[in-house]
């Protein structure tokens, strides 16, 4: 009896010492087996946790916002101004408005000009206008969710998967059979929609020709003007290159009127050899000069309607009472008598 008891001590002892953990490890598992196997779960936990980390972090990319480039310069238009210019005369010449010019330039005194400076020249007043280039937009949107309830330790990071999932409706399949079908169609009752389309018919289209007295001019200015005399009189001498006009005779105080409608971009008597002078511009292409007037009756930046009184007229010279008028086309003069009509009244 002593035996057997001796006996299952023994074995409940030599069963404590197989679990023990010393025991246990270094019979089932060899200690260079268990560093090989602590030495994998190091990386396996490395490893989930760059995957876990890594998928939904968007970096975030400040760009700065690009320049407003401004493109009023243009380069191959350039003034060098020369002895006995004014801007006011600068701007004659080139058919422009000398506010314009000016302003184009930087200048506040359009009196204060020197020779040798250089004035950029715009023909067109869409070439002074700035052009402002969008901020570049990124190519897809970044939405984020707050998932409530995980308040997440300091250092840490959470990722949030936008994944979707689809909880209703839910739907089952049911196995094909007539009855089935008409119970589909009688909980789905859908009226016939009528359209109306094949009421609908082509009706033939009348197309009236021109009459016969009507004739496109396809060759016509796009910037042509209508004129008309800008007083009664009589012309004195002909148009070259430095007269630059025509002299109309006529008396003192007479009615000066604009021979087309336009704005008036200059109105004094600050350029030299024109006396109180006038000039309208009429488009892009034209403008009008009123010279040698005894009195101004409009004001810059006014808008003057085709025969409306501007001014009255004056002493061309110490000997002869009349207007000079010139017409510019893009600054350069012209010959009026070729754009008014025959018939001076």
């Amino acid at each position: 009896m002593r035996d057997k008891r001796q006996s299952i001590r023994d074995a409940e002892t030599e069963w404590h010492n197989f679990f023990d953990v010393g025991t246990f490890t270094t019979k089932i598992f060899p200690r260079s087996s268990l560093l090989l196997l602590i030495f994998c779960a190091l990386i396996v936990g490395c490893a989930s946790t760059r995957r876990l980390t890594s998928p939904n972090r968007v970096p975030v990319v400040t760009e700065r916002p690009r320049a407003l480039v401004n493109q009023s310069l243009d380069a191959g238009k350039f003034y060098t101004v020369q002895k006995g210019d004014t801007l006011y005369s600068i701007a004659l010449n080139h058919g422009l408005d000398y506010k314009e010019l000016a302003q184009w330039n930087g200048i506040d005194n359009p009196s204060n000009i020197s020779t040798g400076q250089k004035l950029n020249l715009f023909l067109s007043t869409q070439s002074a206008k700035p052009s402002l280039y969008p901020l570049l937009e990124s190519s897809s949107p970044v939405s984020s969710k707050v998932i409530s309830g995980i308040t997440p330790s300091s250092g840490s990071i959470v990722t949030t998967p936008i994944t979707m999932l689809k909880i209703e409706p839910k739907a089952f399949k049911v196995p094909y059979s007539e009855q089935a079908a008409e119970r589909l169609r009688e909980s789905i009752d859908i009226p016939s929609i009528k359209t109306g389309i094949d009421s609908v018919t082509e009706r033939p289209v009348e197309v009236n020709p021109l009459p016969s007295s009507v004739v496109l001019n396809t060759n016509k200015e796009v910037d042509s003007i209508e004129w008309i005399w800008p007083t009664k009189g009589k012309v004195s001498g002909v148009f070259s290159e430095s007269a630059k006009g025509v002299d109309i005779v006529g008396k003192l105080g007479q009615v000066i009127i604009a021979s087309a409608a336009g704005k008036v971009v200059y109105s004094g008597g600050g350029l030299r050899g024109y006396g109180q002078l006038i000039i309208i511009k009429h488009n892009n292409t034209y403008l009008s000069a009123y010279a040698h007037n005894s009195k101004l009756l409009v004001n810059e930046g006014q808008t003057v309607t085709k025969g409306q009184k501007i001014a009255e007229m004056g002493n061309v010279s110490s000997d002869l009472v009349g207007l000079h008028f010139e017409i510019r086309k893009l600054g350069k003069p012209v010959d009026p008598i070729k754009h008014l009509p025959d018939i001076s009244g």
